[in-house]
């Protein structure tokens, strides 16, 4: 939306957004009418031209949440409504667009809002920049940096819950893509007397109490600590203990979290913390007079100090008490009275605070510090001040003195960048316009910090005097130096009617905000912020790792006398000027609606006062006298020449005709703009924001037309590249081909020619000439043996190979049949190699013994040879009857048994189970005979070819029978299998032709002849013998 219309359209239900659209713009009174306005509407932001107005309304308004963001991100500074937000997003774009640093100047008075509109406007740069896991990185810990800042540096004031005590100027550091890459903090004068005493109604620093209620009980017990700050003198000098606005429980893990991302280890913090509490003990630590020196009430504090510090008991209670003073070269132990010891105790709180303050922001500075490596990598930087406002006390002392000359030194900044430079620049480019008067505060800086002259000095100088100088005598020496300054005034130099309201102890400065009274009762001793030198040794033998950085053993060895309070202050504000000065500056001028903190409460009298000493009037009378924009002609030239074609793409002329030029094209009307000597001036910027965006717009026909031209371009290099290159190729493809050719002829003929020698030579030992065609036929061989390999493993075939392959090709033979076995063995199903196994058994006993064996190898051997009828008679009968549990039928088969004596043949079943032999009658299956194995001496045949066998069993017992003779078509079967059942491989005997003895009944001996005969036949012989013949 154009800024102007919007502006007007909306100025009769909100005031106007811009001031430099008033009407009325010289009344004071319309000014202050048109916040009102906005501020009852909850529109707390006005520009006046480039200037936010922000007036705290104590209460939150929604106005920066994420989509309030979206908002202005990337989008012209008047095309969306007043905020911080587009400030912050004007300065980012500037310093990326431009490549100019920039910085945001925020004041106001204390409880303006300062604090927190520096932390937003940091959120909204870590959310609208560039993300990159080291960019997020910073952005957690520029973030994080905040709640540690304010819990050790803010504290309650009567005029504000969470005010600044301290001054800070942060520089967050962008790469050239416009990602935050790290960030530094300077920090500036610490109220560290805020750790030693407050005013009624306010507290010391946040963290003391946000240790106290947000600590668990054990950190507490190890700091000797309880949950009530009431209890503790330092904590207590305000009776404001408790804050209804701050929840210190829930601030203290927020504290305790960010501690963890900007890279605090747990020792860092429980040292940090152990800090915080010895301050908190240290007040505890009282005196009483002992006649001309001092004496510690109760010496625990001391010792719980110690023990947090880490430091000797002995030497602190002694830096307490006494003071070292060294006279003619030789020391001397003073002891201190109560006021000095008193002193002592609150300056080493106070400095061990601010130490441990100065070295968190050191730590924090190396958190944030940019990682990347080189510092080519940041380009540019966008500052963040915020620092304490002006402060007006019922009783203002050497602080508030600082304070307030560090808001001089600001003013003089808006003034000499905003107000004087601006009209100084008018003249010198020959800008006709109209002057508008202002105060320059210059006189009141100079009364301050003038060399020789100033206060500062004349402080200084008292400071250094031999004696005993005091605060009073500080005061008469500054009514003599400038008494009669028209900024001064003193109870001696005043009219009567301001004696009345000055105490002898008193001097007012008449500050561009307005008069001040400040009290001279300590601004000596704060200034010369004397730390005895026993107090310094004992916090150098400290073994806490932050108090030992915080007090260096090297700071005992300078023996110069360190620089005032005062003209350090004075040197780092000087150097934050330089900084400020070199960095394109925004401003946002906060104002607080009234005293009492009260949301929706319009105090016109305050706002007045406000408006009148930040110079807003001023402000405005130049902003509508003046123009809104100015570049450089050679800037604005080489920005936007694209926008005519006379100046695009180069122009070689003056740049300021190519400026008019373009002027002429953009048909700016006569009062739009003014051509100075080195620059353009715009008035409105509504012209500005027409130019820019044509300028956009053309951006994109330019890349349009760079981007075809290019692609061209491109394309006929790629295609002459491609032509060289077929060329090229084409030649060495043409080389290669034939030197291949050639090359592969030559191997061919040597290949032939060592082949033919080969053969030649081939039955000679190997040797260089037949080494060749060997391989070959070793090769050919090979594969001929790999096509004709015998598939079975009885198969004994085998190819026949060369004469000098005939080794090789045995070891070949052997391995592949051991192979062949092998796998054939691996593949047997377990029934058939159990059968193997009996047959080898077979082979060990009966190979080359028995005539018969040869025929019994073809044959498997079976483990049952039964008929069906048998089968159902062994089921019916031996099953039931013989058969034991623990009985296995192992062998079963019909036999043929011979009488002992009369040698009839009785046809007989027999079964061998895993513990005995059964002879069974095998038409009833009746139990004939059973020997035990256990009673079995041994089996016995003959080597011929008969299948006579008798099985011996040793007789105990008269009614046992004695062996038995069988007969078996299988004996070669049925004699394996019964000793293998028995587990008596060794038990069978083969005997020779000749008699065969067995045992009957009764011990007698029976005889069984064998022998060859023309026929086989078995009978009784002439003796009772049994004779076998066979063929």
């Amino acid at each position: 939306m154009d800024h102007v219309e919007g502006a007007l359209g909306a100025r009769d239900r909100v005031g106007v957004q811009d001031f430099v659209l008033l009407e009325n713009y010289r009344s004071e009174d319309a000014f202050i009418e048109n916040l009102r306005k906005r501020f009852q509407q909850n529109l707390i932001y006005t520009y006046i031209g480039p200037v936010v107005v922000s007036v705290n309304p104590y209460r939150n308004l929604g106005l920066y949440t994420p989509q309030q963001m979206d908002i202005y991100r990337g989008v012209n500074f008047y095309e969306a409504p007043p905020h911080i937000f587009a400030t912050a997003d004007n300065a980012y774009r500037s310093m990326r667009g431009e490549a100019r640093d920039q910085c945001v100047l925020i004041s106001g008075e204390s409880g303006a809002g300062k604090t927190e509109a520096s932390k937003k406007m940091l959120q909204y740069l870590a959310v609208c920049s560039t993300h990159s896991d080291n960019v997020d990185r910073i952005k957690d810990r520029l973030i994080q940096s905040n709640p540690v800042l304010e819990a050790f540096g803010n504290a309650k004031t009567i005029r504000n819950d969470n005010s600044s005590r301290f001054g800070k100027y942060m520089d967050v550091q962008f790469d050239y893509k416009g990602a935050p890459v790290g960030g530094h903090i300077l920090n500036y004068l610490l109220e560290k007397s805020r750790v030693v005493q407050q005013a009624e109604g306010e507290r010391s620093f946040h963290i003391f109490y946000q240790l106290l209620a947000g600590a668990d009980d054990d950190l507490l017990d190890t700091f000797f600590l309880e949950r009530r700050p009431e209890t503790y003198a330092y904590l207590s000098k305000g009776n404001c203990t408790r804050v209804s606005s701050i929840d210190d429980k829930a601030d203290f893990k927020t504290v305790y979290s960010a501690l963890k991302v900007i890279d605090f280890t747990s020792e860092e913090i429980e040292e940090l913390l152990s800090i915080v509490a010895s301050i908190i003990h240290l007040g505890d630590v009282m005196f009483t007079a002992e006649g001309d020196k001092a004496g510690i009430v109760d010496a625990r504090p001391v010792n719980r100090v110690a023990r947090l510090l880490q430091c000797p008991e002995e030497v602190l209670e002694k830096a307490l008490t006494h003071r070292t003073i060294i006279a003619k070269g030789e020391k001397l132990l003073s002891p201190l009275n109560e006021d000095q010891a008193t002193y002592a105790r609150d300056a080493l709180s106070k400095a061990v605070y601010d130490r441990m303050f100065t070295w968190l922001v050191q730590k924090i500075n190396t958190s944030l510090a940019n990682k990347v490596g080189s510092e080519q990598y940041r380009k540019h930087v966008i500052g963040l001040l915020d620092i304490y406002g002006f402060e007006v006390f019922q009783k203002n002392s050497f602080e508030q003195f600082c304070i307030n000359f560090c808001n001089e030194k600001l003013q003089q900044l808006f003034i000499e960048l905003t107000l004087k430079s601006e009209q100084e620049e008018y003249l010198s480019e020959g800008i006709e316009w109209e002057p508008v008067a202002y105060f320059n505060n210059k006189i009141i800086c100079d009364l301050v910090e003038e060399r020789h002259r100033g206060i500062i000095s004349i402080l200084d100088e008292e400071c250094l005097l031999p004696g005993d100088p005091t605060d009073l005598t500080f005061l008469a020496k500054l009514e003599n130096a400038v008494g009669e300054h028209p900024h001064f005034v003193s109870h001696r130099t005043g009219d009567v009617q301001t004696r009345k309201t000055l105490d002898r102890d008193e001097f007012r400065l008449r500050h561009y905000a307005g008069d001040v009274t400040y009290s001279v009762t300590g601004f000596l001793d704060k200034n010369n912020d004397l730390l005895y030198r026993d107090l310094k040794e004992a916090m150098c033998q400290s073994k806490n790792q932050v108090t030992s950085s915080c007090f260096p053993k090297s700071e005992l060895d300078d023996k110069k006398r360190p620089v005032t309070t005062a003209t350090q202050f004075k040197t780092s504000l000087n150097q934050l000027m330089t900084i400020l000065m070199k960095e394109e500056p925004s401003y946002v001028r906060c104002i607080k609606p009234n005293d009492n903190k009260m949301p929706g409460v319009f105090d016109p009298i305050l706002i007045r006062h406000q408006v009148k000493y930040l110079g807003l009037m001023e402000n405005l009378r130049v902003r509508r006298a003046g123009f809104a924009y100015r570049r450089p002609y050679e800037a604005f030239l080489n920005r936007y020449k694209c926008l005519s074609k006379d100046t695009w793409p180069n122009y070689y002329g003056k740049p300021k005709d190519g400026v008019e030029l373009l002027c002429q094209a953009m048909e700016y009307r006569h009062d739009e703009y003014r051509l100075g000597n080195t620059k353009i001036f715009i008035r409105l910027p509504k012209t500005l924001f027409a130019t820019e965006d044509a300028f956009q717009l053309k951006k994109h026909d330019l890349a349009t037309t760079i981007q075809a031209t290019y692609k061209g371009h491109a394309q006929y290099k790629k295609y002459k590249k491609m032509q060289w290159a077929v060329t090229l190729l084409a030649a060495h493809w043409k080389r290669v081909t034939a030197k291949r050719l050639l090359e592969r002829r030559r191997k061919a003929a040597k290949v032939l020619r060592s082949y033919i020698n080969g053969f030649i030579t081939r039955n000679q030992p190997p040797n260089g000439d037949n080494e060749m065609f060997i391989n070959h036929c070793r090769v050919t061989f090979l594969h001929k043996l790999r096509d004709s390999l015998p598939k079975s493993i009885l198969d004994k075939s085998w190819p026949t190979a060369p004469p000098n392959l005939r080794e090789t090709s045995a070891l070949l033979k052997d391995m592949f049949h051991n192979n062949q076995v092998r796998r054939y063995c691996l593949n047997m199903p377990p029934q058939k190699k159990m059968q193997m196994q009996e047959k080898l058994t077979a082979s060990e006993i009966f190979k080359g013994k028995k005539s018969s064996y040869p025929e019994s190898v073809a044959q498997p051997f079976k483990s049952n040879r039964l008929t069906p009828q048998h089968e159902s008679l062994k089921s019916k009968v031996f099953d039931k009857k013989y058969l034991s549990q623990e009985e296995r039928p192992k062998y079963m088969s019909p036999v043929v048994k011979y009488d002992r004596h009369g040698y009839k043949t009785r046809p007989r079943v027999l079964i061998a189970t895993n513990l005995a032999v059964y002879i069974l009658d095998e038409h009833d299956f009746k139990l004939k005979d059973k020997i035990l194995y256990e009673n079995m001496t041994g089996i016995s045949v003959s080597e011929l070819a008969d299948g006579i066998f008798v099985i011996h069993a040793e007789c105990t017992d008269k009614k046992e029978k004695g062996d038995v003779i069988l007969l078996s078509d299988q004996v070669i079967e049925a004699t394996t299998k019964i000793a293998l059942a028995a587990g008596k491989i060794n038990s069978i005997q083969v005997v020779k032709p000749g008699g065969l003895a067995y045992t009957m009944s009764g011990g007698k001996e029976g005889l069984i002849e064998f022998s060859l005969g023309a026929e086989t036949r078995v009978e009784k012989g002439k003796k009772g013998q049994l004779v076998v013949v066979c063929i």
